[in-house]
């Protein structure tokens, strides 16, 4: 879960987030040391997987919006090679430091879905296409799959809730 900080696009309010968001533009100032922070938790939580007897290959992340672009840029900047990546209505942080900041290309085969609704006023589906085609210069271009929905706001669909399905239970078959 987010911790509660302030948001500086949310006029200061405290409020869950993993990171503070200025803009939601391609080329908004961005919380650098937060989103590090924030992917820095997130693979302390992976380690305590591994420790626990998860391998990275049955690890994947994922998430909606802020959750999802924080998915994005924790797994491609992952010392372990991991499962897939599932983002949802974002875009990736920091995207200007991509791609040498995916880790020495251990994720470089990752398998993402990024899904879209078409209709989003938050986060354009325009930003999400600029996404998936810099994820294609980061890993293997047929990796990355980019779905949209039309009439799909910044929210889920049944549609998208069934290729996450289908996508999960591809890579992490039962044991």
């Amino acid at each position: 879960h987010r911790p509660r900080i302030p948001v500086t696009l949310n006029m200061k309010m405290v409020m869950p987030s993993w990171f503070d968001l200025m803009g939601l533009t391609p080329d908004a100032p961005e919380d650098e040391a937060g989103i590090k922070k924030a992917a820095e938790n997130i693979k302390a939580i992976i380690e305590h997987e591994m420790k626990n007897g998860i391998p990275p290959n049955r690890i994947i992340l994922g998430g909606f919006s802020q959750g999802g672009a924080l998915s994005l840029y924790t797994a491609l900047t992952c010392q372990h090679q991991l499962a897939g990546i599932v983002a949802l209505s974002c875009w990736l942080p920091l995207h200007k430091a991509f791609p040498q900041a995916a880790n020495n290309g251990v994720n470089k085969d990752i398998a993402i879905l990024q899904c879209h609704g078409e209709m989003d006023p938050m986060i354009p589906v325009r930003f999400g296409a600029l996404t998936a085609e810099k994820l294609k210069s980061v890993v293997t271009p047929a990796k990355v799959q980019f779905k949209t929905y039309p009439g799909v706001m910044h929210s889920s669909c049944p549609q998208e809730m069934m290729a996450v399905k289908e996508f999960i239970e591809k890579l992490l078959p039962r044991i």
